[in-house]
């Protein structure tokens, strides 16, 4: 169980550090998810990829049939991205850090942080469940596993709360 809730906060680090940079890294575009031939590849996978001084430039010659689901991804990702494409060229400016656009990192942010919630609350409830499946356990006993599960679980959360302040104090520019 604790293994679980470890990795949930891990997967929720991870999710922040990818995907919630003020500046919009060529890592995390490199790493863009794209479903081609109902497989999931990164996109460094399937173009070559140049960086310009505020542009990236990714050459699909060799997947052309790929580039509407490039453009798709993009378009859902929260990077902020807006692709325009050139035959098998596909050009990405790199976006100007504004306060919008910090704000909607913010608010990202905050949809990761309820994500890893939900995930720790079904990370708890399934384990309760599985304490309510063993025989012999007295109700008092049983009433006190809960309560440590809970209790647990609460930390966690907690835990993760603290990374949404940190995280969003650092990209609203607070000090």
């Amino acid at each position: 169980m604790m293994s679980q809730f470890d990795g949930a906060i891990e997967k929720y680090k991870d999710e922040m550090i990818k995907n919630l940079a003020v500046r919009t890294r060529v890592g995390a575009i490199e790493e863009l998810p794209i479903t081609f031939e109902d497989e999931e590849h990164n996109l460094e996978e399937l173009v070559e990829i140049n960086r310009k001084s505020n542009m990236v430039i990714l050459d699909a010659s060799a997947f052309p049939q790929i580039i509407p689901n490039i453009v798709e991804a993009m378009s859902k990702s929260h990077m902020n991205l807006n692709p325009q494409q050139d035959g098998t060229t596909i050009y990405i400016p790199v976006p100007k850090v504004t306060k919008e656009h910090r704000e909607f990192l913010a608010k990202t942010a905050k949809q990761y942080f309820v994500k890893c919630k939900d995930l720790v609350g079904n990370i708890r409830n399934e384990h309760i469940r599985i304490l309510k499946k063993q025989e012999g356990i007295s109700k008092d006993l049983m009433f006190k596993a809960e309560n440590y599960i809970s209790a647990i679980q609460k930390q966690y959360v907690n835990e993760a709360e603290q990374l949404l302040k940190a995280k969003q104090k650092e990209l609203l520019g607070e000090s």
